[in-house]
């Protein structure tokens, strides 16, 4: 897979990832913050297959 399509991908569920964060917070509910450490997960393993 192109390496910077790895790495646009990765910032994408990073952001997406911060943005379940506040969510989960500002609503006081589990899932979305579960959602986003999923989303830091996927983009971790997108950023260790670019190197």
């Amino acid at each position: 897979m192109n390496q910077s399509l790895l790495k646009s991908a990765a910032i994408i569920l990073i952001l997406l990832a911060l943005a379940m964060f506040y969510l989960s917070y500002s609503v006081g509910a589990y899932p979305p913050g579960i959602t986003g450490i999923g989303f830091v997960v996927i983009a971790v393993v997108f950023l260790r297959l670019r190197s």
